[in-house]
């Protein structure tokens, strides 16, 4: 029997068409379905709800299965709809009746909500762990290799010198920028929906301040009906935060694959991280950054399939939204996958050296002969001019030293400022005192 269901057994085409893969999805919110379950039986002891000692018990046995999702011995039964059904049947089954209060003042509609915060807010720090590690070892080869030039390009045209020590700077610091949306998106998620019930509220007195002290949440969703306007939105919003990290990591993976191609050859990778041929034995492919490239351009539609799935519904719970997980909860896994994939590429990268002795790098320098000329008194439309000429008569024999001193330039990476912009980024996560919320609703 569900829980939702009247007189009427449902049709057993239309449970399965409904269903889905909800209960599948349902296994990355069990622990949190506790947690959120653990501060809302506090709250209705508070307001006279419960007994103490039903207090007392209920949180004993959600403790108990609590540690059983975390050891793997939890499963959801096969005639058992959700995971909150599931956690509340258990309940029932050791403690009586008193398991079947543990829903009062709360929809599965804020119960779901409630359980999706809580599980993405969770992600999002997994997510910057991982970003912070890639990032961290961004910045060493940055400085590894400050001393070694490469080409830079515009329309994939030879442009100007460049170095490693830029190429690995440069995706350091768009990780920064790429964190920062990532902490907008945590500021939405790390508000408090429980209490808003089926999205109108409760005749109850519920103490919501309550709750979300005990979950560690910064605030409210204060308006009800918004709180369950917000499902969908959040999604997207961090959709959008993992998308924009997928883009820094698929340039890098293209960036490499090209610079692993024999006719630039900056960059090489041990025989074990690349593949062959079947047929040709002397290839070595850059399959690794070209999955990574692949699923980085598969999160950054993600964004627009959750828009798409939410258009135009209008306010309150509708059931479109319960596929948005099945489109989301992979994307953690798959973003996850490819940060440490490109570590490990990283770690083990091989730098080509004197790149640029090449002759037909001998224009790159251009620029540099025009500077030159500038600092000696000549005009800088004269000083291109002249340089233009020697070029196109083939007289053109630069010199190939290198002195970029401004900041972020090749002689000045500023690896240390980068680095301190990404340390206040990562300190505005307040992930400490979800730790601190989560340690005394499990020790109560």
């Amino acid at each position: 029997m569900k829980l939702w269901q009247k007189d009427k057994a449902s049709l057993a085409a239309v449970e399965k068409f409904t269903v889905g893969k909800d209960r599948e999805m349902d296994a990355f919110l069990a622990p949190f379905d506790v947690l959120g379950s653990l501060a809302h039986i506090t709250m209705l002891q508070s307001i006279g709800l419960l007994e103490a000692e039903e207090l007392a018990v209920l949180k004993q046995e959600l403790g108990n299965i609590y540690k059983e999702i975390i050891a793997g011995d939890f499963k959801l039964e096969d005639d058992v709809e959700d995971i909150h059904s599931q956690v509340e049947l258990l309940l029932t089954r050791r403690l009586g009746e008193v398991g079947k209060k543990i829903h009062s003042g709360r929809s599965r509609n804020d119960q779901v909500l409630v359980d999706l915060k809580l599980y993405l807010r969770h992600q999002l720090e997994s997510i910057v762990e991982e970003v912070l590690a890639l990032f961290q070892l961004l910045q060493q080869k940055s400085e590894e290799y400050k001393a070694h030039l490469i080409p830079g390009y515009t329309h994939l045209q030879i442009a100007m010198p460049s170095s490693f020590g830029l190429w690995f700077g440069a995706y350091a610091e768009s990780l920064v920028d790429d964190l920062t949306m990532l902490q907008g998106a945590y500021k939405i998620v790390n508000k408090n929906p429980l209490g808003s019930a089926a999205g109108y509220g409760s005749s109850f007195p519920l103490n919501r301040e309550m709750t979300t002290a005990l979950l560690g949440f910064e605030t409210l969703n204060y308006n009800v009906v918004y709180a369950q306007m917000g499902r969908g939105k959040t999604e997207k919003i961090v959709s959008f935060a993992l998308a924009g990290i997928a883009a820094t990591i698929a340039k890098m993976a293209m960036d490499a694959c090209l610079f692993m191609n024999q006719n630039f050859g900056f960059i090489s990778f041990p025989d074990e991280l690349t593949t062959g041929s079947s047929i040709m034995p002397h290839k070595k492919n850059p399959d690794v950054w070209e999955l990574i490239r692949s699923h980085g351009n598969k999160l950054q539609a993600l964004p627009n399939e959750i828009a798409m799935m939410i258009t135009n519904l209008p306010s309150g719970y509708h059931r479109d939204l319960q596929l948005l997980k099945e489109n989301l909860f992979p994307a953690f896994g798959t973003l996850t996958n490819c940060i440490r994939m490109s570590r490990l590429m990283l770690e083990n990268i091989r730098i080509k050296e004197n790149i640029l002795a090449d002759d037909k790098y001998q224009y790159l320098f251009s620029v540099e002969v025009v500077n030159n000329l500038v600092l000696q008194g000549t005009p800088f439309r004269e000083a291109y001019k002249q340089v233009g000429k020697d070029i196109e008569n083939g007289t053109f024999t630069p010199g190939k030293e290198v002195k970029h001193t401004h900041a972020g330039s090749i002689g000045n990476l500023c690896t240390a400022q980068i680095a301190a912009q990404m340390n206040e980024v990562v300190k505005g996560f307040p992930f400490e005192n979800v730790h601190k919320a989560f340690e005394q609703l499990l020790d109560s």
